[in-house]
């Protein structure tokens, strides 16, 4: 099954592409499952007119739509009361020797951060259905970069704060609180901690999966360059696909009007410029008004179908001893600066920062036995040296 993720800088239409794309291919006879918050106005023609009436406030919520097409809308706030009943069933024996008064459902609003969860639980979710494609409306480009790398960062904290290995078995934890003079942390926390794990790393597998890509909705403008790069670079740093760039609202070229042509003339030239650093860019016009429904989304399909992903940016390890006594490991990141680039080695992991991205990558084993002799960064590709530690590396005769 594929998994497409739109985003975009807030206001290009990422959601507008989304439910586009998500008709096309469900009128193509796929059965796909578009994910978005926004998008049922776009699909039912419901979408507020600036000069005509607001539709009535009671109107029916569809989820089926022609073409094999299903809707799901996350619901943060439902999301959160759900999860946070749920750990507080678990955790009561734990709570009633605190003397915690319980929340009901009632009395609970849902915090910041929940609409984010609840669209990584629906991102899992769509990688489980029995449709063929998975449209999924991501919010704005710079959170939905974040909102991507956030399973592995979650994973990495807890395996740090609560090792799994480390707990000890219950018919010990009095005698080794007793010894180390403080609490063993509660059989509970790792239980929770494993559920959260667990989670973490079904959605995680989805984002990595070779069949999931993203899609990048621009409007050329002067900020769409700059977009452009953005994403390439926080796409590479999460090694994930970038499969299309599409440029939306594209005014006509051969308008008789002046103020209109200079327009275009203008949106034009930052076309140019994407299409020089992207390569092939898919373009959509722009209607004259915002789309109503689906004849207008029809007029938005994305030319490309939703075939197989765009590769996976590669990570891949040179043996260079014979030549230079070194491994060379290459890390692709298009659109990266040197000024803007950072390495620190710590343990296993190499600490990567830049253009504002930060991850922790575990290294390879072959290069956990070596020392970080130094990198270079080479149109896009940097290349870090290692150099193998004569303790740690193998002897051969």
């Amino acid at each position: 099954m594929r998994i497409i993720l739109v985003t975009g800088p807030g206001g290009a239409g990422r959601t507008t592409v989304a439910a586009a794309t998500a008709l096309a291919e469900a009128r193509a006879g796929r059965r796909v499952l578009l994910v978005s918050e926004d998008a049922d106005p776009l699909l039912t023609g419901e979408v507020p007119d600036a000069h005509g009436p607001e539709p009535a406030a009671d109107a029916v919520h569809r989820s089926e739509f022609p073409g094999a097409l299903r809707v799901h809308r996350p619901e943060p706030a439902a999301d959160f009361r759900r999860e946070f009943l749920a750990l507080q069933a678990r955790s009561g024996t734990a709570l009633d020797l605190l003397g915690a008064t319980p929340f009901e459902d009632a009395e609970l609003t849902e915090l910041p951060g929940s609409r984010q969860f609840a669209l990584l639980r629906s991102l899992r979710d769509a990688a489980q259905g029995d449709h063929e494609l998975a449209v999924v409306d991501l919010p704005p480009l710079p959170e939905a970069l974040a909102l991507l790398a956030l399973p592995e960062q979650l994973r990495r904290y807890l395996r740090r704060l609560l090792p799994a290995e480390r707990q000890a078995a219950r018919a010990l934890r009095p005698m080794l609180a007793q010894l180390a003079g403080v609490p063993m942390p509660a059989q509970w926390l790792y239980e929770t901690t494993a559920r959260w794990e667990a989670e973490l790393a079904a959605v995680q597998a989805v984002v990595e999966a070779p069949t999931t890509s993203v899609r990048l909705v621009l409007e050329p403008g002067p900020a769409a360059a700059r977009a452009l790069r953005t994403a390439r670079l926080g796409l590479a740093v999460q090694r994930l696909a970038l499969d299309a760039v599409v440029a939306n609202r594209l005014l006509p070229a051969d308008s008789d009007d002046p103020w209109l042509a200079g327009l275009a003339a203008q949106q034009h030239r930052h076309l140019a410029e994407l299409r020089t650093a992207a390569g092939t860019v898919d373009e959509l016009p722009h209607l004259g008004r915002n789309p109503r429904g689906p004849e207008d989304l029809a007029l938005l399909a994305p030319a490309r179908p939703a075939a197989a992903p765009a590769p996976v940016p590669r990570w891949t390890v040179e043996d260079r001893r014979e030549e230079d006594g070194v491994l060379v490991w290459h890390i692709a990141l298009p659109g990266a600066v040197k000024e803007e680039l950072s390495l620190v080695r710590r343990g296993d992991e190499l600490l990567l920062t830049v253009g504002g991205f930060r991850r922790s990558m575990p290294l390879p084993g072959a290069l956990r036995r070596c020392t970080v002799s130094g990198a270079g960064l080479v149109e896009g590709d940097l290349r870090v040296r290692f150099t193998p530690d004569p303790g740690l590396w193998p002897r051969t005769s």
